[in-house]
């Protein structure tokens, strides 16, 4: 049968049944603490990352997946479905070089890679996630690629997001801010908005004092970013810790009407740039 196939990389926080269940391809992005290696989401699971990333006395690396991985894989899609071309979505290329290790895959398969299509998602997170998922669905109703590619791209504009980060040590770790503006915000209670604009690159948005209040301004700043818009579909990316999540979608859930709802891990790999008690929201239109 002649159907799009769907591959994505780990980055995207698709939760696991989710993504097997509509069949989504998932290239694993390496995660490295010192000398040890090990495949996001295979060798560790967001649960033992969160665990130890505060112990860790060093901020974790990463690496994305190398051109040869990911020729692997379209490889075995080739032979397995040889009359279904392959939409592969990944974390913008302005946070990654995942994005251009799947271009080179491609490229390497000559006359076979123009079955494939890459796509720079210039989203990370869910924020690409849920594009993947509708583009899998999408693929399953028999939809021909380039309808899926001028979907999701409708998707990608419409869908808005905001991360809210607890602390700011791993922003300071990771070089975005200085350890100095980190202590004083540290004692300040200071909480980052943060959010990605439209060439895929991390901005923060405001700083409010004390989680409460960044909640509350986040559910403002979506209230605005879509006025007039009462139903909505939502994604609540959290640090293994799903009671915030759902918390905050109590929250939401008193100024929208909520369709479908999804919680999820933000993964280790955009974890180790925000840290534990990080809030991901991601809204698009019902």
């Amino acid at each position: 049968m002649r159907r799009t196939v769907i591959v994505t990389d780990s980055t995207s926080d698709i939760p696991p049944a989710m993504a097997k269940e509509l069949g989504i391809e998932v290239v694993p992005l390496t995660l490295m603490f010192g000398d040890e290696s090990y495949r996001d989401g295979v060798d560790m699971s967001p649960e033992q990352f969160y665990e130890r990333l505060p112990r860790s006395p060093q901020l974790p690396t990463t690496s994305q997946p190398s051109p040869v991985e990911y020729m692997n894989v379209y490889r075995s899609i080739l032979a397995n479905y040889p009359d279904s071309p392959i939409l592969s979505f990944h974390i913008s290329s302005g946070l990654s070089g995942t994005y251009q290790s799947a271009v080179l895959a491609k490229s390497m398969l000559e006359e076979e890679g123009e079955r494939i299509t890459v796509v720079d998602s210039l989203s990370a997170s869910y924020g690409f996630g849920l594009m993947v998922v509708q583009a899998a669905r999408w693929a399953k109703e028999g939809m021909a690629p380039e309808e899926i590619l001028e979907a999701a791209e409708r998707l990608r504009r419409s869908r808005k997001l905001y991360f809210l980060v607890d602390t700011l040590e791993y922003l300071q770790k990771g070089g975005r801010i200085g350890k100095a503006s980190a202590i004083l915000g540290t004692l300040l209670n200071i909480k980052p908005i943060l959010s990605i604009d439209e060439e895929g690159i991390i901005y923060a948005v405001e700083k409010v004092r004390g989680r409460k209040k960044a909640v509350a301004r986040m559910i403002e700043l979506f209230k605005s970013d879509l006025p007039g818009v009462h139903n909505i579909n939502v994604a609540v990316g959290h640090t293994a810790e799903p009671a915030a999540g759902e918390e905050f979608l109590k929250e939401l859930a008193a100024h929208f009407t909520l369709n479908e709802q999804v919680l999820t891990n933000v993964g280790p790999v955009v974890g180790s740039h925000v840290g534990n008690g990080t809030l991901a929201v991601f809204i698009w239109p019902a």
